[in-house]
């Protein structure tokens, strides 16, 4: 396929604001491999931009108007986040000239364009089974393109443009962009509640899902996790609409549909046994949790749908490192593990926190949690504290409010009240956080720092002083 080809002329020369993001940046990387001129301005600098840079994009750090012609002229569109905010001075200055202004996710369907395109959906697991797929296509030697919310560990990359006509992508529902997309493999994982600062209404969040199914290429599939009530609701109306609908779960009778059999932990990963097609098959899961086995089985699915040999698409997701932030392995300090963790709804700590229960052995677990915006604890406080139970050992850090402005009485406190079962230490000091980390783990023990903000920059000063209390430093 010719690069030139799939390069849509509106994005031949393309400014990004807000380039260091993880979306933004993948864009950018597609971009540029197909011959693009790209420029783009962020708030601060980031290590993504030191490959950004190394492939010739032109970046700004700081956001003023002038960065608009930083690539030597104007550019043919100016590309968006919803976090970009109307009175960013990028902005108001495209728009004041005249220069077209597209969301990201409008770019991005323009690269899909001349694709057969996948895209993952869903409240939990949309990066990971995006991630799994990716792989698993590669292992196949179909070279994918792909966009993809989190780095691969395989590649450390989050977006790839690639020659085999097929295009991966995270498909995000949170600001219901998702909605641009017209795929002909559609995969949902779950709906459950979220993003409500923007949808405003559960029923709405749940609307969005179905809006979606209906944006399927008319010889398209939805692959749905039929143990997901929100989710089998969704296919039954699909399948009433006429789309073709695969599904994967312990309670599914379908011929295409993939049943879960069973699963055995193993390792730091585990084996699930599924029937697919009249046939028993184990597929090994490198990563561990039986929520990570079943995106794998959506993973499988949707790779058949795309065309890859059953066995090829196996062996693929055998071998599928897991991906940057996902129980990332950090490191081993003073008989300590530690990992880091980007779970930041209710549901995702606690299918996390089973999967590490598992893999600490006999070793205690020791979470350091940080909230995720002041709206998200406010709703979901007493959840998150029945999910952090789980552990034997919680620091609770307070709200990293990322867009949201601080709401009066929302901090961690919430949750951290709220928690049994567990000793509880409630830190709101950020900058003290590593100190009591390193008082509360012993040998044996793993310790994960989990959640969306910047509590994923203590791992490596946890094992830091670990090592320095330790005197192996």
């Amino acid at each position: 396929m010719s690069s030139e080809l799939e390069l849509p002329e509106l994005l031949t020369r393309a400014h990004l604001i807000g380039i260091g993001g993880a979306g933004m940046s993948g864009i950018a990387r597609i971009l540029l491999a197909r011959g693009a001129q790209v420029s783009g301005s962020d708030a601060k600098d980031s290590r993504a931009f030191l490959t950004l840079r190394a492939q010739g994009a032109r970046i700004e750090i700081g956001q003023r108007a002038e960065n608009l012609d930083s690539a030597g002229g104007a550019p043919s569109a100016v590309v968006v986040s919803t976090a970009i905010k109307g009175d960013n001075p990028e902005l108001a200055a495209a728009r004041e000239r005249g220069i077209p202004v597209l969301h990201r996710a409008e770019a991005l369907a323009g690269l899909m364009e001349g694709h057969r395109v996948a895209c993952i959906a869903g409240t939990h697991g949309k990066t990971s089974t995006t991630s799994m797929l990716t792989v698993a296509l590669q292992h196949c030697r179909l070279d994918p393109s792909f966009a993809i919310g989190g780095d691969l560990n395989e590649s450390g990359a989050n977006a790839h443009h690639g020659e085999g006509g097929i295009f991966v992508a995270e498909a995000d529902e949170s600001d219901g962009s998702f909605l641009i997309y017209s795929p002909s493999v559609a995969v949902v994982t779950n709906v459950e509640p979220d993003h409500l600062d923007h949808h405003g209404t559960a029923e709405a969040y749940v609307a969005v899902f179905t809006e979606f199914a209906k944006r399927i290429r008319p010889d398209g599939v939805l692959i749905v996790c039929a143990d997901d009530a929100p989710a089998a609701e969704l296919a039954a109306r699909a399948e009433a609409d006429g789309v073709r609908v695969r599904r994967y779960g312990h309670s599914v009778t379908g011929h295409d549909d993939a049943k879960i059999l069973s699963y055995t932990p193993s390792g730091d990963g585990g084996v699930v046994r599924i029937s697919l097609s009249g046939k028993e098959i184990d597929l090994k899961v490198a990563v561990p949790g039986e929520h990570m086995a079943a995106n794998a089985v959506a993973a499988l699915l949707a790779g058949t749908e795309l065309g890859a040999p059953l066995d090829g698409l196996a062996d693929g997701l055998a071998a599928f490192g897991g991906v940057r932030r996902r129980f990332e392995f950090k490191g081993r300090a003073a008989g300590v593990r530690v990992y880091d963790d980007y779970a930041h709804h209710p549901t995702e700590v606690a299918a996390q926190l089973h999967a590490v229960r598992h893999a600490a052995g006999d070793g205690r677990v020791v979470v350091i949690f940080q909230p995720h915006l002041y709206s998200r604890t406010k709703l979901f406080a007493t959840e998150f504290a029945e999910a952090l139970s789980l552990a034997d050992e919680v620091v609770v850090l307070n709200v990293y409010g990322a867009r949201e402005e601080p709401e009066p009485g929302v901090t961690g406190a919430l949750i951290a009240e709220r928690i049994s079962g567990a000793t509880v230490h409630y830190e709101p000091a950020f900058d003290r956080v590593v100190t009591l980390a390193c008082e509360l783990a012993e040998p044996g023990d793993l310790l994960v720092t989990m959640g969306a903000g910047d509590v994923t920059q203590l791992g490596p000063d946890v094992l830091a002083e670990l090592d320095r209390r330790s005197g192996t430093d």
